[in-house]
């Protein structure tokens, strides 16, 4: 009689004796290609070859391209240029390594109107070399419906790494760096998805979120990871921003780690029904998170700010900047320092609003200026600013009562360590009133300042 052990013992020998044997003893590798792609070395596509290649692949990219079968590219370096996607191009490689270097010759990477483009797992060395003026970044596509980028690494760009313009899909899972602009720069996107990136090292920014013209762009940006995004081309904080939005509606940043930047960990400018959540802000050297100018509805919440000239501000009031929620914010160590010279409020407060904005529930930490701005001049109208904690700060919250200033309710928070005043009145940066958590604004009709713990 057989017995279950006797059975498996027999099936694992037969299986030994099926497998081919090497002349040393060892079972053979028999490579297995990538099932229903065009194999580039079968095509005469060789990995490793020193001269340029750059004619083979467009010709079998098109080839594979028009059957609507991937181009699949073994580990190795192909050297390329001027290469142009056609409508449903994919391009598949072993990540980290198959690698095309850019030889230098005009572009890499572009696409025009293609309903589809993807690029997975493959390595982008633009090598630092010259892009063409027409040429915005190693990968530039235009009005390319579904793009997709996942597990790819892009360095060396002089430009930007990724350059999309009226484009749909999502990047994702890939390591981009050393771009002399910036990584991402996203125009005009219809719906796309940028998640689990890493960022690093870029030259102007980091992911940019941007339209000509104002409107709904509806993009995600979570789970990246950036750093060390330099200012290069200076300025005031168009450049230097971990990710910047500009002019787009409807964006969501969420669960990102930055740290580092030069400028704004995360900068909304002209965004309106921006959500900013969750996020990990670290060495900011400007303001760590912003929304700015002519915007409408933002939620700042749930963020970790550590280490910034200031920490959030929500304003531009006078350019239509308005409507906000501000809470369950941690803000701390800030500094008065910042990378140019401030001919405003300055640096050193912990958030700062202008106008219908409820600002609750936040923990503010180590602020040199102020812990809190209310109003900047005339520019403040309905203002809540309850139940925050804020400690070690000269001034706890400072309010405006320059004429025509508009309403602030101010109340339930507690202020610890603010040796020049827990709630003090100001005109611009000018000092104006004692201490109002103890009068209950005397005097001030447009404050209701009550139930303050000094």
């Amino acid at each position: 009689m057989l017995s279950r052990r006797s059975i498996l013992r027999g099936l694992g020998a037969a299986a030994l004796a099926a497998t081919p044997v090497s002349r040393a003893g060892a079972a053979a590798i028999t490579p297995v290609d990538l099932r229903g792609s065009i194999d580039a070395p079968a095509a005469g596509l060789l990995p490793g070859a020193e001269d340029d290649q750059s004619r083979r692949f467009a010709r079998m990219l098109k080839q594979a391209a028009g059957a609507n079968r991937p181009l699949f590219l073994p580990p190795g370096n192909y050297r390329i240029s001027n290469i142009d996607l056609p409508d449903n191009a994919r391009i598949i490689g072993v990540p980290g390594a198959s690698r095309i270097v850019y030889t230098g010759n005009g572009h890499l990477f572009a696409a025009n109107g293609a309903a589809h483009v993807s690029l997975t797992g493959i390595v982008i060395d633009g090598a630092n070399r010259w892009l063409g003026d027409y040429a915005g970044a190693l990968v530039h596509l235009r009005s390319v419906g579904d793009v997709v980028i996942e597990d790819c690494e892009i360095a060396g760009s002089r430009k930007n790494a990724v350059l999309l313009e009226r484009c749909g899909g999502r990047i994702g899972r890939s390591r981009l760096t050393g771009a002399g602009d910036a990584a991402i720069h996203a125009i005009e996107s219809s719906g796309l998805s940028i998640t689990g990136n890493t960022v690093a090292d870029c030259g102007n920014g980091g992911i940019l979120v941007h339209r000509w013209t104002k409107g709904e762009d509806n993009t995600m940006v979570s789970g990246n990871r950036i750093s060390h995004i330099a200012a290069k081309n200076g300025g005031t904080g168009q450049n230097g921003n971990g990710i910047n939005i500009f002019r787009a509606d409807g964006v969501m940043v969420s669960g990102n780690h930055v740290s580092d930047c030069a400028f704004s960990a995360i900068r909304s400018n002209a965004g309106s029904n921006v959500q900013i959540v969750q996020n990990q802000c670290l060495r900011s050297g400007e303001t760590a998170i912003y929304s700015e100018f002519g915007f409408e509805g933002a939620i700042v919440s749930a963020n970790m700010i550590d280490d910034a000239a200031n920490g959030i501000l929500i304003v531009n009031f006078n350019e239509g900047g308005r409507l906000a929620s501000v809470a369950g914010n941690v803000i701390r160590n800030l500094k008065t320092t910042g990378p140019y010279a401030h001919d405003g409020a300055g640096f050193g407060f912990g958030i700062a609003v202008e106008a219908d904005t409820s600002v609750t529930g936040n923990v503010i930490e180590n602020a040199p200026k102020w812990g809190m701005s209310l109003g900047w001049g005339p520019y403040l109208r309905n203002i809540v600013a309850t139940g925050n904690i804020i400690r070690r700060a000269p001034v706890g919250i400072a309010v405006s009562v320059v004429e025509g200033a508009g309403t602030a309710l101010i109340s339930d928070n507690i202020l610890q360590e603010t040796p020049d005043g827990g709630v003090v009145g100001f005109r611009w940066n000018d000092r104006a009133t004692d201490e109002l958590a103890l009068s209950g604004a005397n005097g001030f009709s447009h404050l209701t300042v009550e139930r303050n713990r000094l």
